[in-house]
C-alpha cells in the first residue's frame, strides 16, 4: 500500500517577502514531501531589509484557525513559530494540551535576522511556563537560548542541556551566530543523549528565514517517521543545501532568503 503524505501544521507569522514565517514553512513542507497547513498568528510588514510593522491576530481567531484544522484533518506534526503575545501562547498551549498531536516543534522566534525584536518579555515568560513543557523539540539560536535561560551561552553543550530544564523533550541549539569555521549545532535529548552536527560555514548574506526553515524541516521529518536525532540531522542537511543554492535567487537587497526548492 502506498504510504500517505503526512499533514503538517505551521502556527506562525506571515512574511510577505516569502523568505520566513508561514511562507518558508509551507515551502519546506512541500519540498520534503508533506502537505502543509497554516494558522497565522501575526501579519508582518517586512522585506529582506527588516521588519517595519507587526499586526497580531486576535488570540481567539488564532485558536479558531487551529481548531478548524484539528476538527477535520489528521495532523502528523505541528511546527510553532512567531508568538508575540501572551494571550496567543495561552490559547495555543490549551489546544496542544487538548489535541496532543504526535509531534510539536517550537522555534522560539524572538529576534529577526535584521535584529528586530519580535516578542514581548511577558510573552517569553508565558512561553517558558505554558508551552515549552508540551513541546518535543525546541530550536533556539544563541540569542534566543540566552533569553530563555537568562545566561550567556559560553558552551553549547552545557546550554542545550540546561534548557532541557524548561521541560521540553529535546533542545536543538543552533550555533549559526558563533563566528566559527564550522556551522555547529547541538542536540540535547531528555534521556541524556547529546549529538553534534557540523557542516562547513557557507559565506552568504541569504540567511533570511533560516530558523523557520530548519524547524519546519525537523517537523516534516518527524511527521515522516524519523526519530529526533535523524530528523535534526536531515533538517540541517536540507537547510545547508538551501543555503548553498540561495545564490540562484534574486530577492531583495538585504538578507535574502534561502532556496527552499533547491532539490527540484
Amino acid at each position: 500500500m502506498k504510504k500517505s503524505i503526512p499533514n503538517v501544521l505551521s502556527i506562525a507569522g506571515s512574511d510577505p517577502s516569502g523568505g520566513a514565517g508561514i511562507q518558508a514553512d509551507l515551502k519546506t513542507f512541500a519540498a520534503l514531501g508533506c502537505y502543509g497547513m497554516a494558522a497565522i498568528t501575526a501579519l508582518t510588514v517586512q522585506n529582506t531589509q527588516g521588519v517595519k510593522g507587526v499586526f497580531d491576530v486576535p488570540a481567539e481567531f488564532v485558536r479558531a484557525q487551529i481548531d478548524a484544522i484539528f476538527e477535520d484533518i489528521d495532523v502528523a506534526a505541528v511546527k510553532i513559530g512567531m508568538l508575540a503575545q501572551p494571550e496567543i501562547i495561552h490559547q495555543i498551549a490549551d489546544i496542544m494540551e487538548k489535541r496532543r498531536p504526535p509531534f510539536i516543534v517550537l522555534d522560539p522566534v524572538m529576534v529577526a535576522t535584521s535584529g528586530d525584536s519580535l516578542i514581548s518579555s511577558e510573552a517569553i515568560d508565558v512561553l517558558k511556563d505554558r508551552l515549552i513543557p508540551l513541546v518535543d523539540v525546541i530550536t533556539p539560536n544563541i540569542p534566543e537560548a540566552q533569553k530563555l535561560s537568562r545566561k550567556a551561552v559560553l558552551d553549547m553543550e552545557v546550554a542545550a542541556k540546561g534548557l532541557l530544564g524548561l521541560g521540553c523533550g529535546a533542545v536543538f541549539l543552533k550555533g549559526g551566530h558563533l563566528k566559527e569555521e564550522m556551522a555547529r549545532d547541538v542536540l540535547a535529548m531528555g534521556e541524556g543523549g547529546l549529538y553534534e552536527f557540523s557542516t562547513p560555514r557557507i559565506d552568504t548574506l541569504n540567511t533570511h528565514g533560516t530558523g523557520c526553515t530548519l524547524s519546519s524541516a525537523v517537523a516534516a521529518y518527524l511527521a515522516k517517521g524519523e526519530d529526533i536525532p535523524s530528523a535534526c540531522e536531515k533538517a540541517k542537511a536540507y537547510l545547508n543545501g538551501a543555503l548553498e543554492a540561495s545564490g540562484d535567487l534574486r530577492v531583495g537587497y538585504g538578507h535574502g532568503p534561502v532556496h527552499h526548492g533547491w532539490r527540484g
